[in-house]
């Protein structure tokens, strides 16, 4: 990547920013009514929900988020689809296998849609059940363990 890129933690200004890429991706990767439960999600500030930023720019977020004493969960992971083949998505894995690994687990739990599943699959990531309309019409849930 020729462009600097960094993470940060998220703070509730960045809400817009995270809010115009969710968009970006819906219906795509997200189904609409999943909106709502990322503002939610959003408006707590979560501790351990993180930015990407190029050049300042807001181009991903995602959370890892404690699961047990084996494992952590990969939450709201998203990327403006502006990004797309500019290995911002295999930046984010590389930090989250970092985070994980440095918080002493080895086992990342994920769920993704039948659209996103392909992406985490290239990381090693299986599926282990899916739950046809999970996510809302059309929006097949993928659940996947990534052992690191």
């Amino acid at each position: 990547m020729s462009q600097e890129l960094a993470f940060r933690p998220y703070t509730i200004a960045d809400q817009r920013a995270c809010l115009i890429i969710f968009d970006a991706n819906c219906p795509e990767y997200f189904a609409p009514n999943e909106r709502a439960d990322y503002l939610a999600f959003l408006d707590t500030c979560p501790v351990g929900y993180e930015l990407c930023e190029v050049a300042g720019k807001v181009m991903g977020a995602f959370g890892i988020f404690d699961r047990g004493e084996e494992a952590k969960d990969l939450n709201w992971i998203l990327l403006d689809p502006s990004s797309q083949g500019r290995g911002i998505g295999s930046a984010i894995m590389t930090r989250v296998s970092s985070l994980v690994l440095a918080a002493d687990r080895h086992l990342v739990h994920i769920a993704a849609s039948h659209k996103s599943a392909p992406f985490f699959a290239k990381f090693g990531a299986e599926v282990i059940s899916v739950t046809d309309h999970g996510w809302g019409p059309g929006m097949h849930r993928h659940d996947m363990e990534l052992h690191l």
